[in-house]
Formats: C-alpha cells, sequence, structure tokens
C-alpha cells in the first residue's frame, strides 16, 4: 500500500472565503500514483474547513448569508473567546462547515456524485493558510 502527503498553501486576502481545490487535489491524486484508495483533505488551522458542495455562486453566497446569521462577526464583544483575538465567530463557523473530507478514489480520479466539489472555506483570512492532503492505497 502507497501513502502520500502534501500540503496546500492558499494567500487567503479577504476575512471569508472559499477556494474551489478540486484540481488541486486531483493533481496529488496524479502525483502520488495511486489508482485505488482514499484520500483525507482537512484543513490545518482551527478557523477553516474542508467540505464538499456544489460549485455555484449562488450558493456560496447563501453559505455566507446563513454562516453570518449563525454566528456574526460583529459585536465582537458578544464571544468570550474575543479577549485578545476577534476571531470568534471564526471557530463557530468551521464547527458548522467541518474539518475535513474523506473521498474514494477509483481508476485514479476523485469517486465523485454529480456536482461535487472539495472547497477549502476560511472563516479568519488574511493571511497565508493551509491543507493537508492525505492519500492511502494502491
Amino acid at each position: 500500500m502507497k501513502s502520500f502527503r502534501k500540503e496546500l498553501w492558499f494567500e487567503i486576502s479577504a476575512r471569508r472565503e472559499l477556494i474551489n481545490i478540486t484540481h488541486l487535489v486531483q493533481q496529488c491524486i496524479d502525483e502520488s500514483g495511486v489508482q485505488e484508495g482514499l484520500i483525507l483533505v482537512n484543513a490545518m488551522h482551527i478557523t477553516a474547513s474542508v467540505f464538499i458542495n456544489d460549485d455555484e455562486a449562488g450558493l456560496h453566497q447563501d453559505f455566507e448569508v446563513w454562516l453570518e446569521k449563525l454566528a456574526p462577526e460583529k459585536p465582537h464583544s458578544q464571544y468570550r473567546h474575543n479577549s485578545f483575538e476577534d476571531n470568534a465567530d471564526a471557530h463557530l463557523k468551521r464547527t458548522v462547515m467541518g474539518r475535513e473530507v474523506i473521498v474514494a478514489i477509483t481508476n485514479g480520479k476523485l469517486d465523485f456524485g454529480p456536482w461535487e466539489q472539495i472547497f477549502y472555506g476560511e472563516f479568519d483570512g488574511k493571511r497565508r493558510k493551509r491543507a493537508l492532503v492525505k492519500i492511502i492505497g494502491e
């Protein structure tokens, strides 16, 4: 069985950003040479998420509105965590959106249903961030 590890780095220019990383994840599979196995992709920051959904602009806007209703960024004073930082909302948003995804690899490709794509979601950006890719298989 093969094992492969790689970090994907992102320059996040805004506080919140969704990035479709499907093509980068597929490049990792190609690089690994694994044809049959599993791939784990997880956020390496507590204020970020990796999740699977549709790559549709309206849906991305809906995520932003929905998450802001669940855990509004402001006022910062509403959160106990925000005594030294102002990112409590980002921690909560990450909890809702999830930490990682695991996807089957079949014939060297991500074994997805229709419309499925992998996203890196950042909720406290404006700096360099990363995700881990781990592949096992043959």
